[in-house]
């Protein structure tokens, strides 16, 4: 079984909700994040708890190592806040059922969770500078959860990620996952 995540950025929950789910939060009335005009991407199975998580520590790694090296370049992100900090479901809005997810009516039955990422993600991820795009997609890219056909494919997810985040923090916004099972 796969997972499908699609990142986007929205000014709030509801905002996010209204694109990613459908208004209200009706799944059955939802349209797609492209029909919504959401600036988004399809990152198919890079999940946010685990797979954009060390993305995340590798970025805030090579803030680390420019730092002992004597580069200015962390004064662009914050590396506060440990790995304890992460993702926090939107949606569904209710609690798990006790009977499961098949619960008739139950909007866990669709699949479908809605994430907003820390703002320090956001951050780290938007500061980063092009000349590490390289050594961190080479990091990333060796993971067990992924796998890129070629290093560039790696760079380019990264890359892609990077500039996500730096649009949403120019907007003001926060980043959001939408994932289906």
């Amino acid at each position: 079984m796969g997972v499908l995540c699609d990142y986007f950025h929205a000014g709030d929950g509801a905002s996010a909700v209204e694109l990613a789910i459908g208004p209200g939060g009706d799944w059955l009335s939802g349209t797609s994040l492209e029909d919504a005009g959401a600036d988004w991407i399809d990152a198919k199975g890079i999940d946010p708890d685990v797979v954009l998580a060390q993305l995340v520590a590798f970025v805030e790694g090579a803030f680390v190592e420019s730092a002992s090296v004597g580069s200015a370049v962390v004064g662009s992100a914050s590396v506060d806040g440990g790995p304890a900090d992460g993702p926090e479901l939107v949606w569904p809005d209710v609690p798990y059922p006790e009977g499961g997810s098949d619960e008739p009516g139950s909007p866990w039955e669709t699949g479908l969770i809605l994430q907003q990422l820390p703002d320090r993600w956001r951050d780290v991820l938007a500061a980063l500078p092009e000349d590490a795009v390289p050594a961190v997609a080479a990091r990333w890219g060796g993971i067990e959860e992924l796998y890129f056909a070629d290093p560039r494919d790696a760079e380019d997810a990264v890359v892609t990620f990077v500039r996500l985040a730096g649009r949403a923090r120019a907007a003001g916004a926060h980043l959001y996952c939408r994932c289906c099972v």
